[in-house]
């Protein structure tokens, strides 16, 4: 928290909610990313290149942050790969049960003042912090 940098936050969470707002004004479609990235699997006709350029809009706005902001906070180093692997097929399988994802629940869901979205991202909050906890002071301790 020593490098928290308030403007550059803001301007995120702007561009994150321009972003949401336009793909339901201009598609009808709420911004929850794993339902995009699970739809590309099985799109139907004229759904695939909106997610395509959606998932990819995500990559390259991250890659332009990562050249033009030398000093932004870079990812942790030294996780093992397994650990990651087996961390992102449980957040995969934990989106699915839960029905959307932070982006959806998170933006779009409480934006729209729904409780079961409420409760999700509730949930998504207590559940991570549960897993840093245990991840950091549990596991490595032993």
């Amino acid at each position: 928290m020593t490098a928290f940098t308030p403007w550059s936050a803001l301007a995120g969470g702007m561009l994150i909610g321009l972003a949401a707002v336009l793909l339901l004004w201009l598609n009808g479609r709420v911004a929850g990313i794993s339902g995009i990235a699970g739809g590309l699997w099985f799109a139907v006709r004229g759904e695939r290149i909106w997610r395509v350029l959606f998932l990819g809009g995500l990559i390259a706005g991250t890659a332009l942050w990562a050249l033009l902001a030398p000093a932004a906070p870079q990812p942790r180093s030294g996780f093992p790969v397994s650990l990651l692997v087996l961390a992102g097929l449980l957040t995969g399988y934990g989106t699915s049960m839960s029905g959307g994802c932070t982006s959806g629940h998170g933006v779009c869901g409480l934006a729209r003042l729904s409780v079961r979205s409420l409760v999700a991202t509730a949930l998504f909050l207590v559940t991570g912090i549960a897993t840093t906890y245990v991840v950091r002071h549990l596991l490595h301790a032993a």
